[in-house]
């Protein structure tokens, strides 16, 4: 993190010397930092100009994800802060099954490391229901997609791309890749989240209609379907990291609008 807050004070003053001032550091320690970041990258990330050092082409398109990175940093340790010294507590949290099963059990393992008294609940929820319970109180904060409450501050955090999911023994399933239209011909079983449906709205931009015959809120309900045979689906690349279900899971062209993003959500000033 310190090459980061480094680069972001050089790229903010123009200067290795004035960074390494501001931040306490001898300007060869500065450099250092730099030097071994963009061995880590393979990348380099500044040159000099006569206006002072600037970021390369390929430094621009790494900076926006360096400074989240930051201040998702300062967040989590401003939220340390705040919980410092609690012996005892419970946190309520919204969530998808994507993320329960795939973030949150190692989250919540390093932080009972730290704090083994502290009570968790989670509640299963959508897009809709877990910004509702976040507003009425009922839990702290959550996890949904920042498109499905457009008027509120969310913190984003990823985006992954969504896949296309079928029997093994679709005809389907010997392509490389599937485009919206062949799936919008198949039966197909939707992920129920509420407001928002990724999927529903990816097809409306192509002017397509699936053919609905499920509306389910579990993912693991939609795969084991997909596995019997019912029909298709299209499911976000995170719940598809570990199972065992004996489907097929392919790439959807094109891919550039199949993204489903994913963020947190709290009320303000909590």
């Amino acid at each position: 993190m310190n090459r980061f807050i480094a680069l972001q004070k050089i790229v903010e003053t123009g200067s290795f010397t004035k960074a390494a001032q501001s931040l306490g550091y001898t300007q060869p320690a500065i450099s250092q930092m730099i030097a071994s970041l963009e061995e880590e990258f393979s990348i380099q990330l500044l040159y000099r100009t006569r206006a002072g050092i600037q970021l390369t082409l390929e430094g621009e398109k790494l900076f926006p994800f360096i400074q989240n990175t930051i201040l998702h940093q300062q967040l989590l340790e401003e939220a340390v802060e705040e919980i410092k010294g609690l012996k005892t507590g419970v946190i309520r949290i919204g969530t998808i099954s994507s993320v329960s099963s795939q973030w949150l059990p190692s989250l919540i393992k390093q932080f009972q490391q730290h704090y083994p008294n502290v009570e968790f609940i989670l509640y299963q929820g959508d897009y809709t229901t877990i910004p509702e319970l976040i507003n009425e109180g009922e839990i702290d904060f959550g996890f949904i997609n920042p498109d499905a409450v457009p008027h509120q501050d969310t913190i984003f955090l990823k985006e992954g791309e969504l896949k296309a999911v079928l029997p093994c023994n679709h005809p389907l399933a010997t392509l490389p890749s599937v485009t919206l239209e062949e799936l919008s011909k198949e039966p197909f079983l939707l992920l129920e989240e509420g407001s928002l449906s990724e999927p529903l709205e990816t097809f409306k931009k192509k002017d397509l209609q699936p053919d609905i015959r499920l509306r389910v809120h579990d993912d693991y309900s939609i795969l084991a379907m997909i596995e019997e045979g019912l029909g298709v689906s299209i499911l976000p690349e995170l719940v598809l990291k570990r199972t065992n279900y004996q489907v097929t899971i392919l790439p959807i062209t094109p891919t550039i609008t199949l993204h489903e993003k994913l963020g947190f959500y709290l009320k303000k000033n909590k």
